[in-house]
């Protein structure tokens, strides 16, 4: 009950890329670069275990970013040439690299870090890649000329490497969509049904996770403009309700989501957001506890799984350990509390 798991993404070691930073620079290169990618996987499954999670992840320690750690595998997109565009409706800006032609992978994606996780721990492994909606609303196209069929390319090729990892071990394999609740009307007309084909043929669980963003001024300023609830989830969650994703990650620490909307997504595995990334401040167990029992007034708690709010990619790596291990904490007193 009340099994541990996170977003995704942990702090990289300053080793090997500038630290609190998204986007950091590698600080290796060439063959040194590959095996820091891999010796920093595995210290990100020990402290994971260390902290009590269930459900670990590779902690996305060989990605850049967690878009353009698949975008750089895959043939048809120029990185050479980026241009600047709005990324989440213009909530920001990045430089981006542009489609250029029929997308097709280079090869396996994450076979490496998949790989050494599954070799180096006997706990659930979850892996976590990109959404079709959000990886086509972070990257330009100039080749595709349709917005809606430029992610159901991407989603074909999310299925590939999806099936791969589940042949190589992976328990979980969830996709990231932040754009969820940036373009809300489509999410239950073609947004799900990308997903439905970046799933097809998995025996595996899957998940979506949806989120406000990192704790990056940027996110914490829109934040800021929704009002007193963020509501937006009420749109997309009966969708959701209806898909065949079998578990829905989002953020409830310290967030303005009427917890009430969880009830929308009968049927479906929570994970509750029980640690906020957009904060130094560390919760302790007692406020870990506090959060799962209140979601637990809208989703039987055999189906409450408690996790991070979003990655911790950009957290300072010593407050993102000790949040860490509050989650383990904080989910172990909520069992002796509630089971």
């Amino acid at each position: 009950m009340f099994e541990t798991t996170i977003a995704g993404s942990l702090p990289k070691p300053d080793w090997l890329a500038e630290p609190e930073k998204l986007w950091a620079p590698w600080r290796l290169a060439g063959p040194s670069l590959v095996s820091g990618k891999r010796d920093a996987t595995l210290l990100a499954i020990k402290l994971q275990e260390d902290s009590g999670i269930d459900i670990v992840t590779d902690g996305e320690q060989a990605r850049q970013h967690f878009v353009h750690g698949f975008l750089e595998r895959v043939d048809g997109i120029d990185f050479a040439h980026k241009i600047e565009m709005g990324i989440r409706n213009d909530r920001y800006k990045a430089m981006v690299p542009v489609v250029t032609d029929a997308l097709r992978l280079k090869g396996r994606v994450h076979e490496m870090e998949a790989q050494t996780a599954r070799a180096h721990t006997r706990r659930k492994l979850k892996f976590t890649l990109p959404g079709p909606m959000t990886i086509a609303d972070t990257i330009a196209d100039k080749f595709y000329g349709d917005r809606v069929r430029m992610a159901f390319a991407f989603a074909d090729l999310l299925n590939q490497e999806a099936r791969a990892l589940e042949r190589d071990g992976v328990d979980v394999i969830q996709f990231d969509e932040p754009a969820f609740n940036v373009f809300m009307d489509q999410v239950g007309g073609w947004g799900i049904e990308a997903l439905h084909r970046a799933i097809d043929g998995l025996r595996c669980k899957t998940a979506v996770h949806i989120c406000y963003g990192y704790g990056i001024k940027a996110n914490v300023d829109w934040k800021e403009t929704l009002g007193s609830e963020w509501r937006q989830y009420e749109t997309i969650f009966p969708a959701l309700a209806q898909s065949r994703i079998d578990q829905v990650s989002l953020e409830c620490r310290n967030a303005k989501v009427p917890l009430s909307l969880l009830s929308l997504l009968k049927g479906k595995d929570i994970l509750v957001g029980v640690i906020d990334v957009a904060t130094d401040e560390v919760e302790t167990p007692e406020d870990v506890a506090a959060t799962i029992e209140a979601a637990m007034q809208y989703v039987p708690k055999e189906r409450i799984f408690a996790c991070t709010n979003c990655g911790m990619a950009p957290m300072q790596r010593d407050i993102a350990e000790a949040k860490l291990k509050a989650l383990g904490d904080g989910a172990a007193l909520a069992r002796k509390r509630f089971v």
